[in-house]
């Protein structure tokens, strides 16, 4: 397997060698059947909160592991090389913690915060409806306030972890204004909450996705995050990290194909030597590396300024982008380094093809994010026209 980077602190470099064990050992035996079967891995989610993987980024005066982002996203796409399934359900968990961690009370994050980060509780992100996925101010779930309550109705589409999660945060209206949005945690047993048959996707197919029906579900006041009319602003903060997460799914994904797809020239043989040796395929494989490379420097620039405190909402869009675009082309690349038995599902190239797909449509999909970058590159313009150097 190819060198995939170094880290200074021997601490992080020791938490990655924990997780690639975790995921030869423990995940990467129960990927292929789980996904065949379509069966949610919930006690995979609760060996990777017990050894803190489930709570990395998040300080450990929360209960989380205090490491800096560039260190959970390598996290991240050592599980996603093995089972993209486990790795993007591990970010909508960090995501649905978010809005506790960055607007709850300390009151709030004390109640609730240590058993989501530990894992005990699994968490799921309502945001998107069917009419509303790339805009999500057109949302039209409602909550109504009745004394110390809110009463919450409407559908959530595309809910990742939907009817298998502990917890749910739901974004919904509380006002007619366009941005009169705010935030809440729903428990999944509130009365009247319930998940409609989930969706038979193309791909992940280990991790369940449904729409969630909330009907006269009422939730204490106490649960709302932040002030009414806060929710969008909650939402769209937490979508620049939640990008990352994908994006270092993706780069996850693609080296698992790449991965796999050397392998396999390594030891196929044609026309007397093996096919890595042909030049035409070395080619691919070239390109290949080069597009996981360039995806996952990307991302942990993104990472770096992340933890730097700067801005980084445009190099998140790039990011997402990039990583996600790559992953398409390196995993379908990958099909065709195996050839006819790459189509085949007794190799799981096929699998891996199929999860990328999804990589470019959720969390933003790659145009909203060209919508992004160019918005930023407009704003973030002076506007001061170069001029040419006069001619002699």
């Amino acid at each position: 397997m190819p060198a995939r980077r170094t880290l200074a602190s021997q601490e992080h470099a020791d938490l990655l060698t924990l997780v690639r064990e975790i995921c030869r050992d423990e995940l990467a035996p129960r990927a292929a059947e789980a996904e065949a079967e379509a069966v949610f891995p919930r006690e995979v989610f609760r060996l990777l909160g017990k050894t803190g993987l489930l709570g990395l980024p998040y300080s450990e005066e929360e209960g989380g592991g205090g490491v800096p982002y560039e260190v959970y996203l390598q996290v991240l796409e050592e599980i996603a090389a093995v089972w993209a399934s486990v790795g993007v359900g591990v970010s909508v968990h960090a995501l649905s913690c978010f809005g506790l961690s960055t607007r709850g009370t300390a009151e709030q994050k004390q109640r609730w915060l240590p058993e989501m980060l530990a894992g005990d509780l699994l968490g799921a992100y309502c945001l998107s409806e069917a009419h509303a996925g790339s805009d999500p101010a057109a949302m039209r779930t409602t909550a109504r306030r009745e004394g110390d309550e809110y009463v919450i109705d409407g559908a959530k589409a595309w809910t990742t972890h939907g009817g298998e999660a502990d917890f749910y945060k739901v974004m919904a209206r509380t006002s007619q204004e366009r941005n009169g949005i705010s935030c809440f945690l729903v428990p999944a047993d509130a009365p009247g909450l319930r998940a409609d048959n989930p969706e038979r996707k193309m791909g992940l197919t280990g991790s369940t996705t449904a729409t969630m029906l909330f009907e006269g579900v009422r939730v204490p006041a106490e649960r709302r995050l932040g002030e009414e009319g806060d929710g969008l602003k909650i939402a769209l903060a937490g979508l620049d990290a939640g990008r990352l997460g994908i994006a270092a799914c993706a780069v996850g994904l693609a080296q698992g194909a790449l991965d796999a797809a050397l392998a396999y020239a390594q030891q196929r043989e044609a026309f007397g030597q093996r096919i890595i040796d042909h030049q035409g395929l070395s080619f691919v494989l070239a390109d290949m590396e080069a597009a996981v490379a360039s995806a996952r420097a990307t991302t942990l620039h993104a990472a770096r300024l992340k933890d730097a405190g700067l801005p980084f909402g445009r190099e998140a869009s790039i990011a997402k982008l990039v990583a996600t675009d790559h992953a398409m082309k390196v995993t379908t690349d990958a099909v065709q380094v195996l050839g006819g038995v790459g189509y085949t599902r007794d190799f799981p190239v096929e699998r891996y093809m199929r999860e990328a797909k999804v990589m470019q449509i959720f969390e933003g999909t790659n145009q909203i994010q060209r919508m992004v970058i160019g918005r930023h590159l407009d704003r973030d313009n002076t506007g001061t026209i170069a001029q040419a150097a006069p001619s002699v």
